[in-house]
């Protein structure tokens, strides 16, 4: 969808009478149509082919031949029984930038089915993730399959820089597992550095310290002073200016040791007032913090900022008519369009006009 967005003319090729498996993937629904699917699929075209067919499977093998990306997520090996495979497709068309979205690889783990959920659990996330020592908490999106879709984007684009450059295609491999160790950032280097083993700790950070949500009088605010000075702005505006003159907080060092006498502190400041004073005031002196929304509420921030999160067809017009959350890349030259509503299941009918 992100490279559909961006003008590339997207056919999503789908398993006859059911297709993508997250349209039935509801509730919610949208006038019949699961939430799910349509959060994913506008700007694209669909067709319904079945590679088990003579005839579809030479449909298929005509639009390899025409297309310039072919993406695809089946078990390694799957397609290779059909001609589909890279090595196949790539003797004949060199200039074919072929990208292949796995669950865990294609050498040991090419056995392994790919879902979000066991990719969380596998690849660390979830242990990582909610209380301390809880048995493991989701993370509440399936950030994995986001991070690999963004990583299979900019891995096409490289290869379609070089194929600009040189003509020739190539092979782009992504993979479930290593977009999310990749994505563990300090997590995974902090184990690769020193052997240890991060834990769960609930809102808190491991490294920074405040930097969580805090307890006000009425609901919890969210704060990040990530440096020293950030911390004199806070400790001063909430009246406790004392704290950043402590041993045990002056420096960023010394307050991820004392935490747990720090934050009880900082609590029992914040509890004269609400949220809302808190957010205003501290935003005033530059300090980072917000409210913890819920979606609703966060929508409507960004609104009030003037990002308009929202595409709804009365503002958009075109061939949109299903509201859809904004493409996030802003260009000034070629800006992301938004063409056509999430697909219904194509049949092979209606694939004639789109074939060269």
């Amino acid at each position: 969808m992100l490279l559909a967005d961006l003008g590339a003319d997207v056919l999503k090729v789908e398993r006859p009478g059911t297709g993508d498996d997250t349209r039935t993937w509801g509730p919610p629904w949208f006038e019949g149509q699961a939430t799910y699917y349509l959060s994913t699929n506008r700007n694209k075209r669909s067709i319904s082919l079945d590679m088990r067919d003579e005839d579809d499977l030479a449909t298929l093998h005509s639009l390899a031949s025409s297309c310039h990306v072919l993406i695809e997520n089946f078990r390694p090996g799957t397609l290779d029984k059909y001609g589909l495979g890279y090595p196949q497709l790539a003797a004949d068309l060199p200039h074919l930038v072929y990208c292949s979205i796995t669950g865990f690889g294609a050498s040991r783990g090419a056995h392994l089915s790919g879902y979000d959920l066991i990719v969380q659990a596998a690849g660390g996330l979830m242990s990582i993730t909610g209380p301390p020592g809880s048995e493991g908490t989701k993370v509440g999106v399936a950030l994995v399959d986001v991070i690999t879709g963004l990583h299979a984007a900019v891995g096409i684009q490289a290869a379609l820089r070089h194929r600009d450059a040189t003509g020739e295609g190539q092979l782009v491999e992504v993979n479930l597992l290593s977009s999310l160790l990749s994505a563990l950032t300090n997590q995974a280097t902090a184990h690769v550095l020193t052997g240890q083993v991060p834990q769960a700790m609930g809102n808190n950070h491991p490294s920074i310290v405040p930097y969580q949500p805090l307890m006000t009088a009425d609901r919890p605010l969210a704060i990040a002073a990530a440096s020293d000075q950030q911390f004199r702005i806070f400790a001063t505006a909430i009246g406790r200016e004392d704290l950043t003159t402590d041993e045990r907080y002056a420096t960023n060092t010394a307050r991820v040791a004392h935490r747990d006498t720090l934050i009880p502190e900082l609590e029992d400041a914040l509890a004269a007032r609400s949220a809302d004073h808190w957010f205003k005031l501290l935003t005033e002196r530059g300090l980072p913090c917000a409210p913890i929304n819920d979606i609703k509420q966060a929508f409507q921030f960004a609104d009030a900022l003037g990002l308009e999160p929202l595409l709804s067809p009365a503002r958009l017009g075109g061939g949109l008519n299903v509201p859809q959350v904004r493409n996030p890349i802003a260009l000034s030259r070629t800006p992301p369009t938004y063409r056509s509503d999430p697909p219904v299941l194509g049949n092979g009918q209606q694939s004639a006009a789109w074939l060269p």
